[in-house]
């Protein structure tokens, strides 16, 4: 069985601004064809909507105003404070 990475990741609801963390694992193997992304645990105040493998097209629902948004979004960061790759 092929290892696992394991990160965790800021949700942020666009239209309420509820956030919380998400614990997420994708497949180690860069090989792979697609990277089998899970959602390991969810704050409460968040729900899946519809369920992928991938992180641009797995859907979220805020537990608060039921706004939908994707997990994976396009952000706009503030200089500096681009993510790591």
């Amino acid at each position: 069985m092929a290892a696992r990475d394991r990160y965790s990741r800021k949700l942020e609801c666009p239209q309420c601004g509820n956030t919380g963390f998400a614990e997420v694992s994708e497949a180690d193997d860069k090989r792979a064809s697609h990277r089998d992304f899970r959602i390991d645990e969810l704050p409460r105040s968040f729900q899946t909507e519809f369920a992928s493998s991938d992180p641009k097209k797995h859907i979220l629902r805020c537990g608060q105003c039921g706004h939908k948004f994707r997990f994976e979004q396009k952000t706009a960061y503030a200089p500096g404070g681009e993510p790591r790759r």
